[in-house]
């Protein structure tokens, strides 16, 4: 995982709906997106030391496509408004 992340290169990540077979020039549709707008890249960055984009940590920190884990990470990156 440290190598994965390290490297940059989040690529990107789908759920398969129909088992099917698909050939070199076939088709892709995607057919929703994450109402949050976090992205796999958003993520890497954030994990890897993005702590001060506070908004995109918030929006992270509440993905329920993200493990626990993960969530709290970020939740405990988030300032404390109050000091």
């Amino acid at each position: 995982m440290k190598r994965f992340l390290r490297s940059g290169r989040s690529g990107f990540y789908l759920a398969v709906l129909e088992e099917g077979q698909i050939a070199a020039g076939g088709s892709i549709k995607v057919l929703t997106r994450d109402e949050h707008g976090v992205t796999v890249a958003n993520i890497v960055n954030l994990y890897q030391a993005d702590a001060t984009n506070q908004e995109l940590l918030r929006r992270a920190s509440d993905l329920p496509a993200l493990p626990a884990d993960w969530r709290d990470h970020f939740r405990k990156r988030l300032w404390n408004a109050e000091g």
